[in-house]
């Protein structure tokens, strides 16, 4: 089983994306998702310095898109995303990683998680400022030696990861102790982070992103979404958005995702760019679970081998395959009148199939994809709604 995951703060390095630009599509999202976002996502993935991408409200945004972006490089359908037509059997993200694995299983849409993100950087930052925090990771020492020090001066175990790493949050005169009196048999290593995120000195920034997210729209995750709260596989989409909200404040339990991702049968997990992080966590703690980092796009053909080697039983056939079916959907109200086309029939892209009157004015609808139709959903005559699917269509070409 396959499982798909991006990683959180931290990841992101100077110039990180510039080959990536390269890519088909991939310069054109991050220019749309730039405007969605209010950032120059291509300057601060390519020329930006180490200290310009720090900055919590550009480093969140960068991050997200970065992970959809490549996500949507691995697959010929864009609209597949992470699950890839069954293909994937989970997907998680860490911290902030979770907004692009939301958004690749579907609970989101990728403009909305630019805008989430947007504000959840933006409010993040305005809350670390409010008192000088940061975060530190323990590396190795025994797990209960290392939560008992942390508790002991007065820090939170923010990111539990599993694999001998728990990060410290707290404020910077408490890290400065507990960095003169750490755990014993551990490393200690000041993360390059702006605040103390997942403890309660984020409270603000989960009020305000908890008003926002009441207007995002979602759908239940169309591949099992694993929580960093808890490590459970999430089915309800609203339940998905609460949780990334919480999330904020909460501290991370990936290494209870590690877990989930062991219980489901995973075989095999993909990091999306900028990758590296998780896929070693994965390595000291999953033995056996093979990983693959997606660093650039030169990965890409060997990222491809891999899915199909991990994908999900009966799914492992090329990448290259179509979705099993697409609809087409009528975009106005009104009274349907289907063209001349029949199940079975043969489409070329932007081909003519229906009309639908509404108030005196006739709107053609057009298959936008070259395919066979499968089956008409409407008879002629019939009132539709906006939105409504009036044909099924088998793909039979590139679904870009």
């Amino acid at each position: 089983m396959l499982v798909l995951v991006a990683p959180g703060q931290g990841a992101q390095t100077p110039g990180f994306l510039t080959p990536w630009l390269e890519v088909p599509g991939f310069a054109d999202r991050l220019t749309w998702w730039s405007a969605v976002s209010g950032l120059d996502l291509v300057h601060y993935g390519t020329e930006a310095d180490a200290e310009a991408i720090k900055d919590t409200a550009i480093a969140q945004p960068l991050l997200v898109a970065a992970g959809i972006a490549s996500a949507l490089a691995l697959f010929p359908h864009p609209s597949d995303a992470y699950s890839a037509a069954g293909r994937v059997g989970a997907v998680g993200g860490h911290s902030v990683g979770e907004i692009a694995a939301a958004a690749g299983a579907g609970v989101i849409s990728a403009e909305s998680a630019m805008v989430f993100v947007r504000e959840r950087g933006r409010l993040m930052a305005q809350a670390a400022a409010v008192t000088p925090t940061g975060m530190t990771a323990v590396l190795g020492g025994d797990r209960d030696e290392v939560l008992a020090k942390i508790a002991e001066h007065h820090l939170i175990p923010a990111n539990n990861n599993g694999a001998g790493q728990i990060v410290a949050a707290g404020t910077l005169e408490d890290l400065a102790r507990f960095g003169d009196d750490g755990p014993a048999g551990a490393r200690l290593r000041a993360l390059s982070v702006a605040g103390a995120f997942h403890t309660q000195h984020m409270g603000s920034a989960v009020e305000q992103l908890a008003k926002l997210a009441k207007g995002i729209t979602t759908r239940d995750p169309r591949t099992r979404l694993v929580s960093n709260a808890d490590g459970a596989v999430v089915h309800d989409g609203r339940e998905v958005l609460r949780r990334l909200v919480a999330q904020v404040s909460n501290p991370v339990r990936w290494d209870l995702c590690m877990e989930t991702f062991a219980d489901l049968g995973a075989t095999g997990i993909l990091e999306v760019s900028p990758a590296g992080t998780l896929t070693g966590l994965a390595k000291r703690a999953l033995k056996g679970v093979q990983t693959f980092a997606l660093k650039t796009p030169d990965n890409l053909d060997a990222a491809r081998e891999f899915i199909a080697e991990h994908a999900e039983p009966g799914d492992a056939d090329s990448l290259d395959a179509a979705p099993t079916w697409r609809l087409v959907i009528a975009p106005h109200g009104g009274t349907v009148h289907l063209g001349e086309v029949r199940a079975g029939d043969k489409l070329e892209p932007d081909t003519a199939v229906a009309t639908v009157v509404a108030r005196g004015d006739k709107h053609e609808i057009t298959a936008k994809h070259e395919g066979e139709i499968l089956e008409w959903l409407v008879e002629d005559g019939d009132p539709v709604a906006p939105g409504q699917p009036l044909l099924r269509v088998h793909p039979t070409g590139s679904f870009g």
